[in-house]
């Protein structure tokens, strides 16, 4: 098959052929039909996680089961799935409570076993993490709940409990921070939108934010709390660095919740947080680590009946070959939405 191949940290990629996966025991291979390029795939390239090389990057997809491993009651050849990026082991305490997404045994395709910038990835423990994708959604929609959207939805719904009236404040209008934006807005939210990138700020003011801002440098927490008229009530950081975390979390109101959705690695230590404010103002914080499978029907319930769009939020859809030459300008790129890779597509649309 053919697969974005890695061989060096923060190197060149290359697109060759490489053998097929192997189905694993309780596992399914999947034949890969869209996957989503993220920014998580930049830190896995960039070093920031523990990979074998060579290594196939993608993490976020949606195809057509091909191959089914031995133990599987759930699936059968042919079944269109999605799988969150969070592989569960299927058998432990977290896992058998619905909470795979903290598995201590947990196992991340792109991460922890070749990915989905190929033409076939394998998913382990298939009946606890395979999602049938409904009828009506396409295959690039499927793929881009895998990371960004459902972990967006999530850290909204479950995590901080985002109710209608409530400011929500969403710091990077990529593709998790636009999804915010949007699972924002069906909250009944009212939503600012921060980024560098008049393109991604005119994408989250058409998806529905309230207002948006420029960070430009100048005090962004003290424009979001004059909007407000004292803060928000819920903070998203949707980058991952030190200065767009405290951001998010200077904007908040006082008794504010905070989510953490970028990753936030120690590239020059750990990053400084505000916690003197946290303390003071009796800030809450919160990690979201994806969604687990077995959340993802209300979601998807959401998205059959339009109240959720997030093939909106595709920007683009390329190639292997493009999307190699994409990912190690990830992190710099003025993305306005989502990059979306078919693995049997020549050149972009």
């Amino acid at each position: 098959m053919l697969a974005i191949v890695m061989e060096e940290i923060a190197g060149p990629l290359t697109v060759r052929e490489v053998g097929e996966p192997e189905v694993p025991e309780g596992g399914v291979v999947v034949s890969v039909a869209a996957t989503g390029l993220c920014r998580s795939d930049w830190h896995a390239w960039a070093g920031h996680d523990d990979i074998a090389l060579p290594h196939v990057p993608g993490h976020e997809f949606a195809g057509v089961v091909a191959r089914v491993g031995a133990g599987v009651t759930k699936w059968r050849v042919g079944d269109r799935v999605t799988a969150p990026f969070v592989e569960g082991c299927g058998t432990c305490t977290w896992c058998l409570s619905g909470n795979a997404q903290v598995c201590p045994d947990q196992e991340q395709p792109g991460f922890t076993h070749w990915g989905s910038f190929a033409e076939q990835v394998a998913i382990h423990a298939a009946d606890t993490n395979l999602v049938a994708i409904p009828e009506g959604v396409d295959f690039e929609a499927a793929a881009s709940l895998g990371c960004r959207f459902a972990t967006a939805f999530r850290a909204l719904t479950r995590r901080a409990r985002c109710a209608a009236g409530e400011w929500v404040t969403v710091v990077g209008a990529g593709g998790v921070g636009l999804s915010a934006v949007m699972i924002a807005k069906a909250l009944g939210a009212r939503v600012i939108a921060v980024d560098r990138n008049a393109g991604a700020l005119a994408a989250a003011a058409a998806l529905g934010a309230d207002h948006v801002l420029v960070a430009d440098g100048s005090d962004l927490p003290d424009r979001v709390h004059a909007v407000t008229g004292g803060g928000s009530q819920v903070s998203v950081d949707a980058v991952g660095s030190e200065q767009t975390c405290a951001d998010a979390i200077l904007s908040l109101a006082r008794r504010g919740r905070h989510v953490q959705i970028g990753l936030l690695p120690p590239v020059e230590g750990h990053p400084r947080v505000p916690m003197a404010r946290v303390i003071a103002w009796e800030l809450d914080l919160f990690g979201s680590h994806g969604m687990a499978a077995a959340d993802y029907p209300g979601m998807l319930g959401l998205i059959a009946s339009g109240a959720l769009r997030p093939q909106d939020l595709i920007e683009r859809v390329v190639g292997l070959d493009e999307a190699a030459a994409l990912l190690p300008r990830f992190d710099s790129a003025q993305v306005a939405g989502i990059t979306m890779i078919r693995p049997g597509l020549e050149g972009s649309l």
